[in-house]
């Protein structure tokens, strides 16, 4: 299994716990190509505290997602799962 295929699983275990008792609409597997707020639903506080939580429970080191959630000086408008996965393999120690 690849670093990043790694991650992805990890993420989703926390994306399924994290939603888990969200009043939302999301039917189906998560996948690489779900998307944060179009698909799952997030809100921007969601996305800050996902950031906490992958450093905290992933992690076990702070990262800084700076290039990961903006580009060209603005937010992104969304993210994927995979986008999320390949840029914690990106910024993998060792």
């Amino acid at each position: 299994m690849s670093v990043s295929d790694a991650y992805f699983e990890r993420l989703v275990t926390l994306l399924e716990d994290f939603t888990q008792d969200w009043d939302h609409e999301f039917a189906g597997v998560m996948g690489r190509d779900t998307r944060l707020l179009a698909d799952l639903g997030f809100e921007s506080i969601d996305i800050i505290q996902l950031v906490v939580a992958i450093q905290e429970e992933l992690l076990k080191r702070k990262l800084s997602f700076d290039k990961l959630l903006m580009k060209d000086g603005r937010y992104v408008d969304d993210l994927s799962i995979g986008q999320i996965a390949d840029y914690l393999t990106a910024n993998h120690p060792g």
